[in-house]
């Protein structure tokens, strides 16, 4: 979306810090709350002060006592064999285990995860999970604790960040995109199929400040929790978007129910 698309969807005002958190607190998120976000930042329309003032607006609502969480993922850091749309050529497979940068929570970018997650990995005081692939930042109370602990298996299971914010009854705010964006489904996978098939993975990774490629093993993980799950919602507005929001009791598939409590999303 170029800046004339954004004006346009943005009708007859600018989104603004504190335009942004009135929308937010009206759609029910509040002081002390502990909120794993997904975003957009095209889908707000024109925002004034852009990803930082998106971020900002969360940090009035949320408060002090708060804690913010955004995915940090970066899913080119993997072993090039696997990757796919497009793929490399065989012979640069070699090439790139040998060369690609170790990962480092300080420095790595994010993929794909949108202007506000790229930007709030380096918010001052955010912290990020050590996870090469498929970590997250945190900024709070709660942050350490969220991001602690993030092992390389079950990358996002009973020891990823999605399992200390389900254990601090956390919610999921979608904020400009879809369901098929909320990570925290993936955690009511690993709980619900403990025997579905794994895949190997890999990624350069830091030991002892040396950079070294390191294998383990994940769940192959589906999308069907995804396509059809949308009990339970409360709807508002978010920017130029819809929003909705998922109810802390708000059921899960049987096979799938100790996943996240609860989730608001717009």
């Amino acid at each position: 979306m170029n800046e004339a698309d954004a004006i346009a969807r943005a009708g007859d005002a600018p989104r603004t810090r504190d335009s942004l958190a009135e929308d937010l607190r009206r759609l029910g998120v509040e002081t002390g709350q502990i909120v794993l976000v997904h975003s957009s930042l095209s889908a707000l329309g024109w925002v004034c002060g852009g990803p930082v003032a998106v971020i900002q607006a969360l940090e009035d609502v949320l408060g002090p006592e708060g804690t913010l969480v955004l995915p940090a993922h970066s899913g080119d850091y993997g072993d090039p064999e696997r990757w796919q749309n497009p793929s490399v050529p065989e012979n640069w497979k070699p090439i790139i285990r040998a060369s690609m940068p170790a990962f480092d929570p300080h420095r790595t970018p994010t993929r794909q995860m949108g202007a506000i997650a790229e930007c709030f990995r380096t918010w001052p005081g955010a912290r990020r999970s050590a996870h090469p692939q498929v970590s997250f930042a945190a900024l709070g109370p709660h942050a350490a604790f969220i991001t602690s602990g993030h092992t390389l298996d079950d990358s996002l299971g009973d020891h990823s960040p999605l399992a200390r914010i389900y254990d601090l009854e956390g919610r999921v705010l979608l904020l400009g995109v879809r369901y098929e964006r909320n990570t925290s489904f993936h955690l009511a996978e690993y709980r619900g199929l403990p025997d579905a098939a794994r895949i190997p993975r890999g990624a350069p990774i830091l030991e002892t400040g040396e950079r070294v490629w390191t294998t383990f093993t994940d769940l192959d993980l589906g999308g069907d929790l995804f396509s059809f799950y949308r009990g339970g919602v409360r709807r508002g507005r978010s920017g130029a978007r819809g929003s909705c929001r998922f109810r802390r009791s708000a059921p899960v598939p049987a096979a799938r129910r100790r996943g996240f409590r609860g989730a608001l999303a717009a």
